[in-house]
């Protein structure tokens, strides 16, 4: 590779749930003959998807080619970890062919184009696309629209409709993900929502388990970092993006014998405390295998990834809200049930 091109860099952004983490997974089982290194950021102090991610490591993306940023957005640490971070990608012994870089679900991606800009990377590294992934089902039923009585008091929407709305103006490609999981109906409503909100047209795919054809999403050679006007937000005035409309809990809990007791807990906890995502591991009595469980509002899926290894067998669960919705001692006593 000529080491004096520039590095294509893929965001791959989208909100909670979406389904980020399972298209990685499989860019990194189909990398085209690319070395590939992945940036994975997490909203909160309890890294799952770099965990996952680091399970699918192999000579085509070693995992010392995968780094895990933790405990807030990149799109507000530009300068304190994301430079640095991707700087030290770059410094490998082997430089990537192509970096991903997975953001928070409630990251906006706009900032992060922006830092394409700093000096010290400007001329190592360019946009190739930003993708965003949206869950067909959240989006028709209407999970990220508005508050119309929120709007008639005031200028501003929802945190979540500000997310969702800036996630797709900024994509160069927009993925439905769970397309396995609604009618042909439900996903022509969702692209209808999609369609209403992008400020441009854009391609609208759908795809099941994070499969679509990388040929399609890779080597786009959108150069976004130098078109940011097309790709307009919410807060490109004065208005900063503001986290604390969002918060995260981490619980921990005893190993579990009865899995769908727990789960039933977690589709009360969403239903009844409006919870946004939980995810986390769990440890099953017998098993030498640890329990991923990751839920999307009700819906929840439950598998066992991979054994504990040499760490300690700890049932924990990361569960994120709208800040007025996280009570500790509340969401702890339904899980712990």
């Amino acid at each position: 590779m000529n080491t004096l091109a520039k590095v294509p860099v893929t965001v791959i952004t989208g909100f909670l749930g979406s389904g980020k983490t399972t298209l990685i997974r499989h860019l990194m089982q189909n990398p085209q003959g690319k070395r590939l290194a992945v940036l994975v950021n997490e909203f909160g102090d309890l890294g799952v998807d770099g965990d996952i991610l680091k399970a699918c490591a192999d000579e085509n993306c070693p995992v010392e080619n995968i780094v895990e940023l933790a405990n807030g957005c990149i799109c507000c640490t530009v300068a304190d970890e994301f430079i640095p971070t991707i700087e030290a990608l770059l410094a490998l012994p082997t430089r990537p062919d192509h970096i991903l870089i997975e953001t928070s679900g409630l990251a906006l991606p706009k900032p992060l184009l922006k830092a394409f800009d700093w000096p010290d990377i400007r001329s190592r590294i360019t946009v190739d696309g930003v993708i965003t992934v949206a869950d067909a089902e959240a989006v028709a039923a209407g999970r990220f629209g508005p508050d119309v009585a929120v709007l008639q008091t005031t200028d501003h929407e929802t945190p979540l409709s500000e997310v969702f709305e800036d996630q797709i103006a900024c994509a160069d490609i927009v993925l439905m993900s769970k397309a396995d999981l609604v009618t042909a109906a439900v996903m022509a409503q969702a692209r209808a929502v999609v369609e209403a909100e992008a400020p441009r047209r854009l391609p609208i795919l759908e795809m099941t388990e994070g499969r679509i054809d990388p040929r399609v999403i890779l080597g786009l050679g959108a150069a976004a970092e130098n078109d940011l006007a097309a790709r307009p937000s919410h807060h490109d005035g004065d208005e900063e993006h503001d986290h604390e409309d969002f918060a995260t809990v981490v619980i921990e809990l005893p190993e579990q014998a009865d899995i769908d007791a727990l789960v039933a807990r977690v589709v009360a906890l969403a239903r009844d405390h409006a919870i946004l995502r939980v995810k986390g591991y769990i440890a099953v009595p017998g098993k030498p295998m640890r329990l991923l469980l990751q839920a999307v509002g009700a819906r929840v899926r439950t598998q066992f990834d991979r054994p504990w290894g040499t760490g300690m067998r700890r049932s924990r669960l990361v569960v994120i809200a709208e800040h007025d919705n996280i009570d500790a001692a509340a969401i702890r006593a339904v899980l712990v049930g």
